[in-house]
C-alpha cells in the first residue's frame, strides 16, 4: 500500500501539463502585454472577424468618419462596413489595410492606430492606445469542425497571431505543432488564408519557437525563430539559453508578442515580397528584430557620433535588416522629441539592394521621395545636391563622395548615419576619408581645435587654415554615426566600427555568427564536402641557352606556363565535367549548377574552350557553359568580352545585365569567372564549385560562400579545389566561424616612428615640406602657376632620390608608402591635432606620385620551356567543418610597421629555377624514415643554444609540449622545402608527424640539458 503524506499547508499537485502553459502566457500578455482576454461570443467564424471590436475602436479613434459613414449607409452600415474591408483585403492584402485603412464614398477609415514617433501630438497618442489587443485561448475557428487554436491574439477583431503550443512533459515538441499547423488547418478557411487574416503563426514548446507567415499544407515553410544559445547578438548555435527566471521561450509573449513590439512590427517590419510567380509576408527573424531595436535604441539615448560593428553571416538577410534599420533611423527622435538624424545614407555597391531597399520601404511609407538613389544615371551633383536639401533617406556608391568633399554646404546642426553595407578595408580609404570630409559637422571640431591651442577667440575658416578643414574631417565625428554590416570583419574594419571592451579588444556590436546561421539552417556549411587535387609537374628547357631573370617572376612564369598549357587545362576540364555529369546535375531535382573559379581572365577563357570543346567532343547534350569577367583582354589578336563569348542557343549575344537571369535558368548549368561572382552573388541552385585559384582570409570564405544559399531540395555542396589544401581553406574560415574579434587599438604614435625612419634617408627636409605647403594652402584662388611651382619644387626631392644606390631606393619606397598609408588609416581613429605630421602626409602624398615607378618585366617563357610530366591526384576528400571548442577568432593587430624590404632580386639561371620547381611539385618518393628522425634531430641540437637555454631552464613536459612543437614544426617545414621527396611523408600521415615530434622532442631535451 502507497502511503500519502500531506500536511496542513501542503499545496496542491504541480501542474506540467499543456493548459498551464497556455495559462502562464496568458497571465503575462494580460498583466505585463496590454492584451484584454475575450471570449469568441461575437467571432463570426464565417467572416473571420469580430466586428463589434473593430467598430468600438472606429466609433473612439474616428467619430467624424464614423457619422459620415452611418450617414451614407444608415443601419446597414456595419455590414457594409464589413464588405468594403474584405474587399480592401482581397484586393491588397490586410498587412497593407491595417496601415492604410480603407476608403469608401469619400469615407477614410483606419483600421488601426499606430504609434507615432514624436510624443507631441495626443490625439495620434490617443488613437494609438485605443487598439483593442485582444487574446483568446482555444479559438474555434471553424464551422465545419470543432477544432481550436491554442492561443489566438486579434487587433481589433481581425485575428492576426495563432499560437500552437507543445509541452514536452507530455512527449509533446515543437515539431508536433508545426505538424498541426500544416497537416490540420485547412489552408482554404478564410482565417488561413495567405495576407487574409492571421499575418504569422507560431509554434513554441518549452525550448524552441518556429514561425511561417503562410499556411501550405505539406509545403508549409517554418523558420526557426529563437535567440541562439547563448542570448540573442551573441556568440552561440542554434535553440536558446536556459531561463533562471521562468521558461526558455519566454523572451516570444514578454518581448515579442507585447502588444508595442507588435505593432512596431505590423507598422515598420513586416512586408510583402512579391515577384512574377510568388508572393511571400516576410516577418522578422529574432535576430533581425533584435539588432534593429538594439541599434535603434541606442543611437535615441546616445545620439550621433557612435559607430556600430554589425556581424551578421550570409544568409542573415542583411538587406532587410538594412532597409528596416534605415526606415527606422530616418524618423528616429529623443526623449525630447528631436529628430536624430537630418538623412541617412546608405553606402553600397549591390544594385538589388537598391531595389529591395525601395520596395521595402514604399511598403511602410508611401511618402513620395522618401528614397532618393544616386545609382549609375546619376552623378555626384545628385548625391551633393539630396544631402544638401535633406532627403530622409539616400543610397549611393562610396565612389560619388570624393568628388563632392568640398561642396557639401555647412553641416553645422546636422546628423548623418551612415549605413555601410559589408564593411571591409576599403571603407579605410581615401573615398571614406572623404565621404566623413562632405559630411562632418566642422564647426564643433573647430571648437575643440580652439581649446587644444588655447586659443580663446572662435576661429574663422579662411584660405590659410585650409589644413584645419581637412584635420578636422579626421576621427570619429560628432555629428557622423556609422552602422556596420559584414559577415568577414577585418582588422581595420573592427577598429574603427567595432566597440573597445575595458579589456582593450574590439568587438562586435551584435552577432549572428556562420555557425548559428549553419545549425539553424539559414545556410549550408560549404565545408562539409571538400575534395583537394595535388598537381605533379616536370618542366625541361627547351632552349640551348641558359638566360638570365629575376627569380621570383621566373617562377611566376613557369607556374603560369605549367596551368595555361593546353594539356592542364585539358586534365582538369575533364575532371570537372565528368564530375558535374556524375553527380552535380542530379543534386536539386536535376537543376544545380557550378561555378569555376580562374586565377585571370586569360584562364576563365581557356576554360571556356576547353569545355565547349570537350563537350563537343563527347556529344553531351546536357551542359552549356558561360564566363565572367570584367573589361577585355587580346587573344588571337582579337579582342576578347565576355558579352562577346556569351551567347544562347539561338546565337543571341547575353548582355551583362542579363547574365545571371541566363545562369539561373535552365539554359546554362556551369559558370567560369575571373574575379567576378566572387562576392555577392545569390544564387541557391549553385551547389558545385571548381577552385583553380589562390584563396587566401577574407577571400576565401566569401568566394566559397556563394555556395551556401539554401532552397528546397538543396541538402548539401561539393567544393573540388585544384590549388588549395583543406588546411589553408579551414584556416581562412576560422576567424569567422563565430565572433571575430580585435586584439588591441593600434598604437598611433607609432606613426611618429615611422616619421623619423623616413626622414633618415635625407631625401628632403622640414624646409622642403614648408615650401610645398606654402604653395598647397596658399590664401585666394589658385593661380595659373600654383601647379607648376609644386611640381618644380618636388624636382630637387626626385634628384635626391634617383641619386641613391638601388636598394635604397627601394627601402625609401616601402618607407614613404607604409608612413602614407598608415597616417591616412591612424587619422581616421583619432585626432591628431598634430600640424606638422598632417603636413607632411600631404607633402608625401604627392611624392609617392613622382617617385618612378620600378617597371617589371613581363617573363613570357612559352618558346623556352616545354612541359615533360603533368599527373593530377586526388589529395584529400572529407568534411573540413569547423568545431566550436577549437575556433579562435581573434585577429591580432600591428604593433608596428615594418618597413624593413626585401632585397632586390638577383638574377637566377633559367635552369635553376627549373629545378627547384621540379623540387617542389614533382611526383612522391618514399625513403627511409630514418632519415626524416636523424635530419631533424641534428637540425635542432647543433648549435641551437636558444633551444638549448629553454630546455635548460624548462621541465620535460613545458618543452615537449609547449616549446617544441613550434620549432619541430619551423625544422620540419624548412626540411621539407629543401628535400621535399624525402620529407613528404612527414606531412602526409598526422600521426606519423606526431609520433616522430613526440620521440624528437624528448631525445633533444634530454640532449640539451647535458
Amino acid at each position: 500500500m502507497t502511503e500519502i503524506f500531506t500536511t496542513k499547508n501542503s499545496q496542491a499537485v504541480f501542474q506540467d501539463n499543456e493548459k498551464r502553459f497556455e495559462e502562464d502566457i496568458e497571465t503575462y500578455l494580460l498583466t505585463k502585454g496590454g492584451f484584454t482576454k475575450v471570449n469568441q461570443q461575437n467571432y463570426d467564424k464565417e467572416k473571420a472577424i469580430d466586428l463589434d471590436q473593430l467598430l468600438q475602436f472606429i466609433q473612439e479613434t474616428q467619430e467624424k468618419s464614423w457619422k459620415r459613414y452611418v450617414q451614407n449607409y444608415g443601419e446597414d452600415a456595419p455590414r457594409k462596413l464589413y464588405k468594403r474591408l474584405n474587399d480592401e483585403i482581397e484586393t491588397n492584402g490586410l498587412l497593407h489595410v491595417l496601415r492604410n485603412g480603407i476608403s469608401d464614398r469619400g469615407a477614410k477609415i483606419k483600421i488601426a492606430a499606430f504609434k507615432p514617433e514624436s510624443s507631441l501630438n495626443e490625439k495620434v497618442i490617443h488613437d494609438y492606445q485605443s487598439n483593442r489587443w485582444t487574446v483568446t485561448r482555444q479559438f474555434s475557428y471553424s464551422k465545419e469542425n470543432r477544432n481550436t487554436l491554442d492561443m489566438v491574439l486579434s487587433l481589433n477583431g481581425i485575428p492576426i497571431v495563432a499560437l500552437e503550443l507543445k509541452n514536452q512533459y507530455k512527449n509533446q515538441a515543437v515539431d508536433n505543432a508545426k505538424k498541426q499547423f500544416m497537416y490540420d488547418r485547412d489552408s482554404r478557411e478564410l482565417c488561413f488564408n495567405f495576407n487574409k487574416r492571421f499575418l504569422v503563426y507560431f509554434a513554441v514548446d518549452l525550448y524552441e519557437v518556429w514561425m511561417t507567415t503562410k499556411l501550405a499544407g505539406k509545403d508549409t515553410f517554418f523558420l526557426p525563430f529563437n535567440q541562439g544559445s547563448n542570448g540573442a547578438g551573441q556568440v552561440g548555435g542554434k535553440g536558446n539559453p536556459s531561463n533562471p527566471d521562468g521558461y526558455a521561450t519566454a523572451y516570444l509573449w514578454e518581448n515579442v508578442l507585447q502588444k508595442d513590439t507588435l505593432m512596431e512590427i505590423l507598422q515598420q517590419f513586416m512586408h510583402l515580397e512579391t515577384d512574377s510567380k510568388h508572393s511571400k509576408l516576410i516577418f522578422p527573424r529574432f535576430h533581425q528584430l533584435d539588432v534593429v531595436k538594439k541599434l535603434v535604441n541606442n543611437a535615441r539615448v546616445r545620439g550621433s557620433g557612435k559607430n556600430y560593428l554589425v556581424q551578421h553571416s550570409a544568409g542573415s538577410g542583411k538587406s532587410n535588416s538594412i532597409a528596416w534599420l534605415s526606415y527606422r533611423l530616418a524618423s528616429l527622435h529623443n526623449a525630447n522629441n528631436e529628430s536624430v538624424f537630418t538623412s541617412v545614407i546608405i553606402v553600397t555597391d549591390r544594385r538589388v539592394l537598391d531595389r529591395q531597399l525601395q520596395n521595402t520601404i514604399s511598403s511602410f511609407d508611401h511618402t513620395a521621395g522618401l528614397v532618393e538613389t544616386i545609382g549609375e544615371n546619376k552623378n555626384s551633383k545628385d548625391l551633393k545636391d539630396a544631402i544638401n536639401d535633406g532627403k530622409k533617406i539616400i543610397i549611393t556608391t562610396l565612389q560619388k563622395f570624393p568628388v563632392i568633399y568640398e561642396e557639401i554646404d555647412n553641416n553645422a546642426g546636422k546628423n548623418f548615419a551612415v549605413i555601410v553595407d559589408e564593411a571591409h578595408s576599403s571603407q579605410t580609404g581615401n573615398s571614406a576619408k572623404k565621404l566623413k570630409a562632405a559630411l562632418a559637422d566642422t564647426e564643433a571640431a573647430l571648437r575643440e581645435y580652439a581649446e587644444i591651442e588655447g586659443e580663446l577667440e572662435e576661429q574663422q575658416e579662411d584660405g590659410q587654415d585650409k589644413i584645419i578643414k581637412e584635420l578636422i574631417t579626421h576621427g570619429q565625428q560628432p555629428n557622423l554615426s556609422f552602422f556596420a554590416f559584414t559577415a568577414t570583419p577585418k582588422t581595420k574594419t573592427l577598429e574603427m566600427f567595432g566597440t573597445q571592451q575595458s579589456d582593450g579588444t574590439f568587438r562586435p556590436f551584435h552577432i549572428y555568427s556562420m555557425r548559428q546561421a549553419i545549425e539553424e539552417g539559414f545556410i549550408l556549411d560549404v565545408l562539409q564536402n571538400y575534395m583537394t587535387y595535388k598537381t605533379s609537374f616536370k618542366i625541361s628547357k627547351d632552349v640551348p641557352d641558359n638566360p638570365e631573370l629575376p627569380k621570383s617572376q621566373g617562377l611566376q612564369a613557369i607556374k603560369r606556363y605549367e596551368s595555361l598549357h593546353p594539356y592542364s587545362l585539358q586534365q582538369k576540364t575533364a575532371i570537372m565535367i565528368e564530375h558535374f555529369r556524375d553527380i552535380t546535375q542530379h543534386k536539386i531535382e536535376g537543376k544545380a549548377k557550378a561555378m569555376v573559379v580562374t586565377s585571370s581572365r586569360l584562364h576563365a577563357v581557356k576554360y571556356l574552350q576547353e569545355f565547349k570543346n570537350y563537350i563537343n567532343k563527347k556529344g553531351y547534350t546536357d551542359m552549356n557553359v558561360l564566363v565572367a569577367f570584367s573589361g577585355s583582354l587580346t587573344l588571337d589578336e582579337e579582342e576578347v568580352t565576355e558579352v562577346r563569348l556569351n551567347k544562347t542557343k539561338e546565337g543571341r549575344n547575353i548582355s551583362e545585365d542579363q547574365l545571371k537571369e541566363e545562369f539561373h535558368s535552365a539554359n546554362f548549368n556551369v559558370l567560369i569567372v575571373a574575379e567576378k561572382y566572387q562576392t555577392g552573388f545569390d544564387e541557391p541552385l549553385l551547389h558545385t564549385m571548381f577552385v583553380d585559384k589562390k584563396l587566401k582570409g577574407v577571400k576565401a570564405v566569401q568566394t566559397l560562400s556563394r555556395l551556401n544559399r539554401t532552397r528546397r531540395g538543396k541538402k548539401d555542396t561539393f567544393i573540388l579545389d585544384f590549388v588549395n589544401t583543406a588546411e589553408e581553406i579551414q584556416e581562412a574560415f576560422q576567424p569567422f566561424y563565430e565572433e571575430t574579434k580585435l586584439n588591441e587599438a593600434i598604437d598611433v604614435n607609432m606613426i611618429y616612428d615611422e616619421k623619423s625612419k623616413l626622414r633618415k634617408y635625407n631625401i628632403y627636409n622640414s624646409q622642403d615640406v614648408e615650401s610645398i605647403m606654402k604653395i598647397y594652402y596658399k590664401n585666394g584662388k589658385q593661380d595659373e602657376k600654383a601647379l607648376g611651382r609644386l611640381t618644380s619644387s618636388l624636382k630637387p626631392i626626385i634628384d635626391r632620390y634617383l641619386e641613391l644606390p638601388e636598394d635604397q631606393q627601394y627601402e625609401f619606397r616601402v618607407t614613404l608608402r607604409n608612413f602614407n598609408k598608415w597616417y591616412a588609416y591612424i587619422a581616421q581613429l583619432a585626432r591628431m591635432f598634430d600640424k606638422e605630421l598632417h603636413e607632411e602626409f600631404i607633402f608625401t602624398t604627392y611624392l609617392i606620385r613622382f617617385i618612378p615607378k620600378v617597371s617589371k618585366e613581363n617573363v613570357d617563357l612559352s618558346d623556352k620551356i616545354k612541359l615533360e610530366f603533368y599527373k593530377l591526384e586526388q589529395e584529400f576528400e572529407g568534411d573540413i567543418s569547423l568545431n566550436p571548442n577549437t575556433v579562435d577568432g581573434t585577429l591580432t593587430n600591428i604593433n608596428g610597421v615594418n618597413t624593413s624590404p626585401k632585397p632586390p632580386e638577383e638574377d637566377e639561371l633559367l635552369e635553376n629555377i627549373i629545378n627547384r620547381v621540379n623540387e617542389r611539385f614533382e611526383g612522391q618518393f618514399a625513403e627511409g624514415d630514418k632519415v626524416i628522425v636523424e635530419s631533424i634531430y641534428k637540425r635542432a641540437v647543433k648549435g641551437n643554444a636558444k633551444l638549448k637555454r629553454y630546455a635548460q631552464n624548462n621541465d620535460a613536459e613545458v618543452f615537449e609540449k609547449s616549446i617544441f612543437p613550434d620549432v619541430f614544426d619551423t625544422i620540419a617545414q624548412e626540411l621539407y622545402m629543401e628535400q621535399m621527396t624525402a620529407f613528404s611523408k612527414l606531412f602526409e600521415n598526422k600521426r606519423f608527424y606526431d609520433t616522430v615530434m613526440q620521440e624528437v622532442g624528448r631525445e633533444t631535451y634530454k640532449d640539451l640539458r647535458k
